[in-house]
């Protein structure tokens, strides 16, 4: 069986084409034309085989007893040929991505040949290690005994997952990639129209390592457009697949929900918004004032301020002097790095007009900077009623940081928080009202090796636990 989204290629192909990788084959054509979300570019992939696509239930995965010790080995590899500046794959991937992201092309490339620092060995290891008690489970039937005496066998079982990937971050696939490798997966990527090249680059990199490697007869990537029932319906079945793994806005969620049932559960990387904290200390004196700024420009412009964790809106205690100050060494540290970015985009046209009305308004807005794509800090006192992107700050003046943790919800990731030696006295309040992560301002960007992602364990929630009970002896 096959699919075909999107419109037919007419006789003039578009001059990007993007490839699928389906258990371990290379599959090419112009069958099917579809358009970038952001841009509107064409480009063309094959007909989807639907058959090849899923991993039939009564073979075993081929990851199953292939020892962990060894998969680790097979990604520590393909990290090494991600970095290598000859690998055709990844040149030719930056290459077409150009013509369908939003990013610059030095941005995309530094995201994907740094996402490769994922593929470590020490640090593969303690994410495993800190997602099982016990990461023999995934090698082996582990035995057990409670206090009665009866005995069982328990395993992390290789799952089925189809994992839907942002459009955002190209560095994604690799993580993905690797962490559906980690638990031994099935797994079938679906790419974005951002960014359908990425992960079947690096699968084609696995590929060129060692073509029958069971990782690379594990993995599966292709492209359809959100929503199409023709493939979804088919797909999302748990007669097929365990999981699914979605990272994404409403729609790429609302999409999945209809299909969910037993058998075939979430798990949900869902938009995240991330803020600043900074108290009054930052006001003691000129060097604070300059550390404070410096900090929060960080984290505002982790990925150019294309990722979750990136700060869009500070909340700065103190009065309109001192907060409006702040602003403007924020706005000049912001400004020069996205200088040295070379990503100075245009901000789209109904960002552009939102910040520019606020210039109208009374002095209870301030604006510092313009909506050229070099940085822009607005300072108010309620947040502003848009979603700030494109290095666009919004700097709500608080009295105290108490009001601030009014502005906290389930949607919340990352509270960047100054003076580091007050956020013992926030922390449980931030997580009650639903934030997942508070560090240090200015450290938005790394995170602890190992450490719960959006408010879990992942690769513990992707993994099939089963039990098998041997009675008391």
């Amino acid at each position: 069986m096959t699919a075909t989204d999107g419109h037919r290629a007419s006789a003039q192909l578009p001059t990007l084409s993007a490839p699928f990788f389906l258990r371990g084959r290379l599959y090419e054509g112009n069958d099917v034309t579809h358009r970038s979300r952001d841009l509107g570019v064409a480009f063309t992939t094959p007909a989807i085989d639907l058959d090849r696509a899923v991993h039939p239930r009564g073979e075993v995965p081929p990851l199953l007893d292939v020892p962990l010790a060894e998969i680790i080995d097979f990604l520590v590899e393909t990290g090494v040929r991600i970095r290598d500046p000859r690998n055709p794959f990844v040149r030719d991937c930056i290459d077409r991505m150009t013509g369908t992201h939003t990013l610059p092309r030095a941005v995309l490339e530094a995201q994907v040949v740094g996402a490769a620092g994922y593929l470590d060995k020490r640090l593969l290891r303690t994410v495993v290690e800190q997602n099982f008690p016990d990461p023999r489970a995934l090698d082996a039937w582990v035995p057990k005994a409670d206090f009665t005496g009866r005995k069982s066998f328990v395993r992390a079982f290789a799952p089925r997952l189809i994992h839907v990937l942002p459009g955002n971050s190209p560095g994604v696939a690799v993580k993905s990639i690797a962490q559906g490798a980690l638990v031994k997966a099935v797994n079938l990527f679906k790419m974005s129209s951002s960014d359908p090249f990425t992960t079947v680059a690096i699968l084609r990199t696995m590929a060129d390592i060692d073509p029958e490697h069971p990782v690379v007869a594990s993995m599966s990537a292709v492209y359809w457009r959100g929503g199409d029932e023709a493939v979804e319906r088919v797909l999302y079945r748990p007669q097929y697949f365990d999981r699914i793994v979605a990272w994404g806005g409403g729609d790429a969620i609302s999409n999945v929900v209809k299909y969910l049932g037993p058998g075939f559960q979430l798990v949900s990387f869902d938009p995240k918004t991330s803020i600043s904290m900074v108290g009054r200390e930052a006001f003691a004196c000129d060097k604070t004032r300059e550390r404070a700024a410096e900090l929060a420009a960080s984290d505002v412009m982790v990925l150019n301020q294309e990722a979750c964790v990136a700060s869009r809106f500070l909340y700065v205690e103190g009065d309109r002097g001192d907060v409006d100050d702040f602003c403007a060494r924020l706005h000049a540290h912001i400004a020069d790095k996205a200088a040295a970015s070379g990503d100075t985009r245009p901000l789209d046209m109904e960002l552009r007009e939102q910040i520019e009305t606020l210039h109208l308004l009374d002095d209870d807005f301030r604006v510092w900077g313009r909506t050229d794509g070099t940085g822009v800090v607005i300072r108010s006192d309620e947040p502003v009623d848009f979603h700030p992107l494109n290095k666009v700050a919004n700097v709500v003046r608080v009295d105290s940081l108490d009001d601030a943790v009014r502005g906290v919800n389930v949607a919340t990731q990352t509270v960047g928080f100054y003076p580091f030696e007050r956020i013992t006295d926030y922390r449980d309040r931030l997580a009650s009202r639903g934030a997942q992560r508070v560090v240090r301002l200015g450290e938005a960007g790394p995170s602890t090796i190992g450490n719960p992602h959006d408010a879990m364990y992942p690769l513990h929630r992707f993994v099939h636990w089963m039990a098998h009970e041997d009675g008391v002896r």
